[in-house]
């Protein structure tokens, strides 16, 4: 077997980067980061015997293959730093600034995630982590360099780690590569764990293939010729390579039913040419030698495949009857079939509007699932995203004008718009497909030619939610619909602030004059008008108090809210109460939940009267409120509250194995999700402190205890900050 993890240096790395890194600062960047790297990685050895400096190397390595940008190779050197040296955040932002710093602290966090088995729902909430880290793509591209390098040396690990790395990669970076389209780590890696989770089959492939290798080299030469000797007779320019199918491609037709000696197709012939219509000519000329293979003859180029994918397939009787898989494309498609979306950076200047467009749509892809997940969705909403808009089937679409729009399968002529530009989005009033009115809950087909309708006076429908498939278009609408509310709250505020105005019998003109204006937002620490009616009408602030500002009125909205409250000596009868959190009987009263010790439903908690803002509750015991008895009321829970709350733990483990994963998947059986995560470790310890959501403190409490009986746990604690 080739070797397939070279001990490398780093002239070899700057000899590979050389056609597409030409800029000398990039160069001196790169070789400062390897610097960096060898300084700190001294000593230290992997588990398969290497040098630890190899592996940033033969990432940086495999990456230089795709033509990434320099700081992608900057970021695949320096990305173990955080997690296997003394590096810390700091000193990478001050050595090679914010944007690869970035990159590495969201590599790092993905490669302390595990999959802790092979439930569904772990592999969700993991594609769940691992995309809402990567807010950057290019921190995907490293990973699955990363991870092709580990699948190298895989054999360092015992039996059953190894089967689960391979089984882990299987569920989720093969999928998000072939997303991605980069064929070439893609195919690597499902050979390599092929390889480790069915040897047998693997191994018996590879033996039958080695005692045929010779003949097929042989036959794969004279048709390679012969292929050859047709074009040049034609004066086409072209290039041509022929290989055996890889072994996880006869795996798959093996797996569909077939036996070895039944698949006649795993001989392959690929024939670069210069231009689209050469493409077509050549394919013509074979077809006119070799009898082509019937219902065999796929046209990716007018019809790409869901990873921007194009090339005529043919199949053909060739030499000495055996059949032979012809692939044509233009050098160009090569690039783009074998390094995918990471070709954007090599082709950002030189490619062609059409794929320039396509790349830029699958970047808005990841950009909307990046800021769904950011919007606090729920774990099945993201699953449900994820999956239509990564892992499924995407169809290809047409404007009139022939320009091609990437779409999940099930799309509508919503997204479509959205697709096009957020204003032809959001004025849609209809849609015409293949020249027929339909709904604008109509699920496209492969291949539909799409004309939107729009009309300017026309806005975004809530009912749009309930049937489009993209996030694009879901955010879009969603975003529309929060401006509307905003402007709703504003022109709300300033009718209650002037309506309080008239009852105090008071000059509207007097009371908001320019300078009395400038006043409230300096003492509300706020920058414009519009935020001043924004907080009256959404009741952050009363109006009365507004108005207290102006006259220095010392006796405000809080005494008045104390006094009321302090003043009533008989308990208030409970009426039809909704909040879930009730002030001396009312839920009339703003209560905000204090973001110290965030108390949850259960918790023993009292309230304080702040300065203008209602009632911030707090558990008893919190230290924030232990001196302020003077401004202390009752408070209670809602026998029937029904909201989720946030509150903090910190958990701290062994150093030496990532358990993150096990810890996500846990609080996930218990409907308790994870907010937001960070990580402190030293040579000792990992000390994870997490932002958890759950309805309950007896929700939180059983979560503890079970944290506190693993046996990797040293301590799980709530925590007040």
């Amino acid at each position: 077997m080739k070797n397939l993890n070279p001990i490398l240096t780093i002239d070899d790395l700057i000899n590979k980067l050389s056609p597409n890194i030409t800029n000398s600062e990039e160069i001196n960047q790169i070789i400062k980061a390897y610097n960096f790297c060898q300084k700190k990685y001294a000593g230290k050895k992997r588990l398969s015997g290497e040098d630890y400096i190899n592996h940033p190397l033969n990432v940086a390595y495999i990456l230089a293959d795709l033509n990434v940008d320099y700081v992608t190779i900057i970021g695949a050197l320096l990305h173990e730093t955080i997690n296997h040296t003394d590096t810390t955040k700091e000193e990478l932002e001050q050595e090679f600034g914010e944007e690869i710093t970035k990159i590495v602290v969201s590599i790092s966090k993905i490669n302390r995630l595990e999959l802790p088995d092979d439930k569904d729902s772990s592999k969700i909430y993991l594609r769940k982590v691992l995309v809402g880290l990567s807010e950057d793509v290019r921190v995907l591209f490293i990973k699955l360099a990363d991870r092709l390098h580990n699948m190298r040396t895989v054999w360092a690990l015992e039996p059953e780690k190894q089967k689960h790395k391979a089984q882990e990669t299987m569920d989720i970076l093969i999928p998000i590569a072939h997303r991605l389209g980069i064929n070439s780590i893609k195919s690597e890696l499902e050979d390599l764990c092929l390889r480790y989770t069915k040897p047998e089959i693997y191994h018996d492939i590879e033996s039958r293939l080695e005692s045929t290798r010779e003949e097929l080299n042989n036959i794969l030469e004279e048709m390679k010729e012969s292929i050859s000797e047709i074009l040049n007779d034609h004066g086409i320019s072209f290039t041509i390579k022929g290989r055996v199918k890889s072994i996880h491609s006869i795996y798959k037709k093996m797996d569909n039913g077939k036996k070895f000696n039944d698949i006649y197709d795993i001989l392959a012939l690929r024939v670069f040419l210069e231009k689209e219509s050469d493409c077509y000519l050549a394919v013509g000329l074979i077809h006119s030698k070799y009898r082509p293979m019937p219902n065999r003859f796929k046209d990716y180029i007018a019809m790409p495949k869901s990873n921007m994918y194009q090339s005529l397939h043919t199949t053909i009787f060739g030499i000495n009857g055996y059949l032979f898989e012809v692939q044509l494309r233009t050098y160009e498609m090569d690039e783009i079939a074998e390094k995918g979306i990471a070709s954007h950076w090599s082709y950002k200047e030189k490619g062609t509007v059409k794929i320039q467009n396509i790349m830029e749509q699958k970047l808005e892809m990841f950009r909307n699932i990046i800021d769904s997940h950011n919007d606090k969705e729920s774990d099945l909403e993201f699953a449900q995203n994820l999956e239509s808009e990564i892992l499924n089937d995407y169809i290809y679409c047409f404007t009139p004008k022939g320009d091609v729009v990437e779409l999940p399968l099930g799309s509508t002529p919503i997204d479509f718009a959205y697709r096009i530009h957020s204003r032809v989005g959001d004025t849609t009033i209809g849609a015409i497909v293949n020249d027929n009115i339909v709904p604008l809950d109509h699920q496209l087909q492969d291949g539909d030619i799409v004309k939107i309708n729009t009309s300017s006076t026309s806005n975004p429908n809530k009912e749009w939610l309930k049937f489009v498939k993209t996030s694009q278009a879901r955010n879009k609408i969603k975003s529309f619909f929060s401006k509307q509310d905003r402007e709703n709250y504003i022109e709300k505020g300033r009718q209650l602030l002037e309506k309080e105005i008239r009852r105090q019998k008071l000059s509207i003109n007097e009371i908001l004059s320019d300078s009395n204006l400038k006043k409230i937002l300096k003492e509300l620490k706020m920058n414009e008008t519009d935020e001043l009616y924004l907080a009256v009408g959404s009741l952050r602030y009363t109006a009365s108090y507004i108005i207290s500002i102006i006259q220095e009125d010392k006796k405000n909205v809080q005494d008045i809210l104390l006094e009321k409250v302090m003043l009533s000596n008989h308990p208030q009868e409970k009426r039809n109460l909704k909040k879930d959190i009730i002030v001396a009987g009312t839920d009339d009263i703003l209560v905000t939940v204090a973001k110290c010790c965030k108390p949850v439903f259960g918790d023993p908690i009292i309230g304080y009267v702040t300065k203008g803002q209602g009632v911030s509750v707090h558990k008893q015991n919190c230290p924030n409120i232990k001196d302020l008895e003077q401004r202390t009321i009752p408070v209670e829970w809602n026998e029937s509250a029904s909201n989720t709350y946030l509150t903090d733990i910190e958990i701290e483990v062994e150093n030496g194995k990532n358990y993150l994963a096990d810890i996500i998947t846990k609080a996930g059986l218990k409907n308790i999700y994870i907010e937001s995560i960070n990580t402190k470790e030293n040579d000792i310890t990992i000390t994870y402190q997490i932002t958890i959501k759950l309805k309950n403190i007896n929700d939180l409490n059983n979560y503890l205890n079970e944290l506190n009986g693993l046996s990797y746990v040293k301590k799980a604690v709530r925590v007040i900050k």
